[in-house]
């Protein structure tokens, strides 16, 4: 071969080791390419999470909402690969916790745990809120399905509902109760009740359940509507549990009748915990994350933290929680409306 011919040979070789290398690299960049392209056609951060997560819960700790976050947040963190923490932000009958999480970044990073009344009852009774929930809040998982509880002292003079009634009429304005608030569910239950049975009963709103509780063992209310939070008092014996406000008995608590088996027809005032993010979160977060929240309420621990509620986890799609909110929504407002409950 000679020096024309090897000069050929080199270039062809050239060629063929080159070209290969290019295409490789072409491929590769494409792939990147496609690989970040969803990210950046939703404003999705391609590795996230990578930091922890806050949940804000709106009521104070011991409260029902605190229960369920808490016993989500380490089988969510787990799912995630992120720590979960959790901020309660109690006041207002729950809306100043909404009201932070509504301010968030929405990058996924701040989630909210809300009882259900904040969403379907603090619009209808609040003149003004300094949120929008249907525009500044995106539905993300739902949690539990909570019902309320009519708790009374067991020092008082009484061991039945029908007692109960009776030494309350007895008593006008002499008796209080306890509420986690203004507008939330338990404050709507006992205005019904005592709208129902005419009784006349001091409302002391607090910043949660807990600190409600507190005062009830302390002896400063004698009763009070509660979703779940008091049962340990009930099964202690320092309180009593005489109905529930729901359209049927309980699987968790079978025993308790409902109050329309106690004479009272209409008195239902279920809501549903749930989990909802900054509007303006991509929609491929809240998908992931309504599936790691859905699949958190199926471990056995959470489900039975839940229960503990006289609740039951309830795995919904944020469609499904988005039409449930707006049909609870729409039922409040029928009561509200012929109760005329305000804001206190």
């Amino acid at each position: 071969m000679n020096q024309s011919d090897r000069q050929d040979a080199a270039k062809v070789r050239r060629h063929v080791f080159r070209e290969p290398i290019r295409t490789r690299l072409a491929r590769v960049a494409l792939a990147a390419v496609l690989a970040i392209a969803p990210a950046l056609a939703t404003g999705q951060p391609a590795d996230w999470p990578n930091k922890p997560v806050r949940m804000i819960v709106n009521f104070a700790a011991g409260s029902s909402p605190d229960i369920v976050g808490r016993a989500v947040a380490p089988v969510l963190a787990q799912r995630l690969g992120q720590p979960v923490f959790i901020e309660n932000r109690p006041g207002a009958g729950g809306t100043t916790g909404v009201d932070a999480a509504a301010k968030s970044p929405a990058d996924g990073y701040t989630i909210l745990m809300t009882a259900g009344s904040t969403m379907s009852i603090g619009p209808l009774i609040y003149s003004s809120l300094p949120y929008n929930p249907s525009k500044d809040l995106a539905p993300v998982a739902a949690a539990a399905r909570i019902e309320n509880f009519l708790i009374i002292r067991s020092d008082l003079p009484v061991k039945t509902y029908a007692e109960f009634v009776a030494y309350a009429k007895r008593n006008p304005g002499k008796l209080s109760y306890g509420s986690a608030g203004n507008g939330t569910s338990p404050h709507i239950a006992a205005e019904m009740w005592k709208a129902a049975v005419g009784v006349f009963a001091v409302h002391i709103p607090y910043r949660g359940t807990a600190p409600a509780i507190q005062d009830m063992l302390g002896g400063q209310v004698e009763f009070m509507f509660d979703s779940g939070s008091s049962l340990p008092h009930v099964r202690s014996g320092k309180f009593l549990m005489l109905g529930v406000a729901s359209s049927k008995r309980l699987a968790t608590l079978p025993a308790l009748p409902t109050f329309e088996e106690l004479g009272l027809k209409g008195l239902e005032t279920g809501t549903t915990h749930s989990f909802y993010a900054p509007a303006g979160v991509p929609v491929p977060i809240l998908d992931r994350l309504n599936r790691e929240i859905n699949a958190a309420l199926e471990n056995p621990a959470v489900a039975q933290q839940i229960r503990g509620l006289g609740a039951e986890p309830t795995p919904m799609s944020r469609e499904a929680l988005a039409a449930l909110m707006s049909a609870d929504m729409k039922r409040y407002e029928v009561i509200i409306r012929k109760q005329n409950i305000k804001s206190d």
